[in-house]
């Protein structure tokens, strides 16, 4: 998306520029009308007329460059997709019992780990990662940090899966990493109800009272028929707590059931996280273009010994 400071000036540019090109069009119709006017050799006067594509590209070439010299004044404004510099995100891995579960293969542990490693890979330069692991706790496994050595080496540190799941203990411990300001997200991975410590829909309201949103990443299926190891307990999700968590806190659900599919919306989450929307400066561009654009038209017209 592109919009200009001063419009106004644009808005002069282009009438001016469209002036000039139909003033050039009939200075060049008179030029040839006087040629066949003077003489009677129009045999003559076809075989030297320069072909009519050249002179076509040359005009709009140099009608071009002075639309880009002029659109500069105007003060062009380019809105695009930019790493944050200031962003950091916490992923929440879920390491209860329930991830050991086989449906998303081998486990859905393993699966979580590995799409997040794949998460970390992919984060622009600077921006910082801090990784949680809960269950019946949660646990800083590493504090935000740019470093992608420590942040990678964090994660084989991720607990074996085992326990209850407390998913608000894991939202508070996160609201606690983050600074008071900035480019900021948490990343929630679970699969299963949330059984332990503290209201997750309250660490939400939290989080985002602090205008921090909260991704949250549904691992698994309810009719997988897997039960929580050394329970009789199914391995379900409770997806309209994970929305509504997601929903309270300007964040979204994803659901997957399948590894790649995490690495999938993982690969999502990480330009939705970690890249903010930016009003940048195109003058300078607009005038380097328009000014070689420009330079190599007037160039080319010398060489051919024909200026537009």
């Amino acid at each position: 998306m592109i919009d200009f400071s001063r419009p106004i000036v644009l808005l002069a540019a282009l009438a001016l520029t469209a002036l000039c090109f139909f003033a050039y069009r009939a200075l060049n119709g008179r030029r040839a009308t006087n040629v066949l006017a003077y003489t009677n050799i129009d045999f003559f006067v076809r075989a030297t007329q320069p072909r009519s594509w050249p002179q076509i590209a040359l005009v709009g070439a140099f009608t071009l460059a002075a639309a880009l010299l002029w659109g500069a004044l105007a003060g062009p404004h380019l809105t695009a997709a930019l790493p944050a510099k200031d962003a950091i995100v916490i992923v929440c891995i879920d390491t209860s019992g329930s991830m050991s579960s086989t449906d998303v293969q081998p486990t859905r542990w393993d699966a979580a780990r590995n799409a997040t490693r794949a998460f970390i890979e992919r984060l622009p330069s600077g921006t910082k990662v801090g990784v949680i692991t809960f269950s019946s706790n949660a646990n800083l496994i590493q504090a935000p940090t740019a470093d992608r050595d420590a942040a990678r080496a964090a994660l084989d540190r991720v607990p074996a899966a085992g326990g209850a799941t407390a998913i608000g203990d894991a939202l508070t411990l996160a609201s606690q990493e983050l600074p008071a300001s900035g480019h900021r997200a948490v990343v929630l991975m679970t699969d299963g109800v949330n059984n332990r410590g503290e209201d997750p829909l309250q660490a939400a309201n939290a989080l985002a009272a602090r205008h921090v949103p909260i991704y949250t990443v549904g691992i698994g299926t309810n009719d997988s028929g897997m039960l929580i190891p050394g329970t009789a307990e199914p391995a379900q999700l409770d997806e309209d707590a994970l929305r509504a968590i997601a929903q309270a806190a300007g964040g979204a659900y994803a659901r997957v059931s399948d590894a790649e599919g995490l690495k999938t919306a993982l690969a999502h989450l990480g330009s939705s996280t970690t890249f903010e929307r930016r009003r940048i400066d195109a003058s300078l561009p607009f005038a380097l273009g328009g000014g070689v654009l420009l330079l190599a038209t007037i160039l080319t017209s010398l060489a051919a010994g024909r200026f537009p």
